[in-house]
């Protein structure tokens, strides 16, 4: 989704723009984007993830003028206020990002997700001054999608819904919040969303689907596209939860970005609307269809195992984009094939720095 860019705003000097999370995967290809636009960029970050101390210290070397870091966690609600207190905008990317992690530690996953959300939209509401927010929310907030009835054709779930099938799942479905997981970030969400409403800070929301790309360190939790190329690369076998036919659509991290640069360049625009960011129906796929792609730009036969259902997993996710493009001026999406055989390139390249133990 390359956006039709509009002029970006002035810089702010001295005032960063704070990107929460800036080590993580989106949020170290959004900080690059943005100091490579001239803007001085303040990445907020635990390191706790591994590996996202690789992405900072490459952000650092790209940047050496641009990028500053304040190494502290979310939950430090006195340091987070203190980064959002020099901000001239906030991009909040920081979070608990896996399902099964809330449900192991669903304590934890509150305290990151909702209550540091609540922190620093409060911190940006005491400052005054209309600073903008754009937050990262998910999928998730829709539920397990349990009533949209599918059918299977081939080796993917399709709605059986014409205009689902056609389009996807729009901002007008109804939130249904399940797992610790989808209840913190939907629960965020909708703060987000209310600060705009009741205090006007400027605020919009961004509700992704799966975002794949470079920098990306998968994992079997989170990431699963990356997971998949990495495990295959390595020639170890990927593990399916459930049958491998449930459909997501998937979006490159280039295009992730050119969303959350529009969201902010419009946000007088579109200040308290959430919008459905993915690959939309061209960008669709099944597990199964993904790894058949993986085998064949690897050259490698893929060993899948399979086991039970998780929690909250939904069998068909896809993104109706349409108010995105509309209102954000968002073109078409890479498409997947391309993107992901990009990805694995990438992989290849940096398994070397990734992976030291393996070169």
């Amino acid at each position: 989704m390359n956006a039709v860019t509009p002029p970006a705003p002035p810089s702010t000097g001295r005032q960063p723009i704070l990107v929460t999370g800036g080590a993580g995967f989106i949020g170290s290809n959004l900080a690059d984007r943005l100091a490579a636009e001239g803007h001085d960029v303040l990445v907020y970050d635990a390191l706790s993830r591994p590996g996202v101390e690789t992405n900072l210290e490459w952000l650092k070397r790209r940047h050496p003028r641009r990028v500053s870091a304040t190494i502290a966690d979310v939950r430090d609600g006195a340091a987070l206020a203190a980064a959002a207190k020099q901000a001239s905008a906030v991009f909040h990317l920081a979070a608990q990002v896996a399902v099964t992690t809330s449900l192991t530690d669903p304590r934890a996953d509150f305290d990151i997700n909702l209550a540091a959300s609540f922190s620093l939209l409060d911190a940006l509401r005491q400052r005054g001054g209309r600073v903008p927010l754009v937050f990262a929310s998910t999928n998730k907030v829709y539920g397990d999608l349990a009533d949209v009835a599918l059918q299977l054709d081939g080796e993917a779930y399709v709605p059986v819904d014409p205009t689902i099938r056609a389009r996807g799942i729009g901002e007008d479905r109804s939130l249904d919040f399940h797992t610790p997981y989808g209840c913190s970030k939907g629960a965020a969400d909708q703060y987000v969303l209310d600060f705009g409403r009741s205090f006007g800070v400027p605020t919009a929301v961004l509700r992704m689907s799966c975002i794949y790309g470079q920098r990306q360190m998968g994992t079997e939790d989170q990431g699963w596209v990356a997971h998949f190329v990495l495990r295959a690369l390595r020639g170890e076998p990927i593990s399916i939860y459930g049958d491998g036919c449930q459909v997501r659509d998937v979006l490159d991290v280039g295009d992730a970005v050119e969303a959350y640069l529009a969201a902010w360049r419009s946000i007088d625009a579109v200040s308290g609307r959430a919008f459905n960011l993915g690959g939309g129906p061209a960008n669709a796929i099944s597990l199964r269809q993904l790894i058949a792609h993986i085998g064949d730009i690897t050259n490698r036969k893929v060993e899948t195992r399979y086991a039970d259902w998780r929690a909250g997993d939904q069998r068909y996710y896809v993104s109706d984009t349409t108010s995105a493009a509309r209102e954000l001026g968002l073109r078409p999406a890479r498409p997947w094939r391309e993107g992901v055989a990009a990805l694995a390139q990438w992989l290849r390249q940096e398994r070397a720095a990734l992976e030291p133990a393996s070169a």
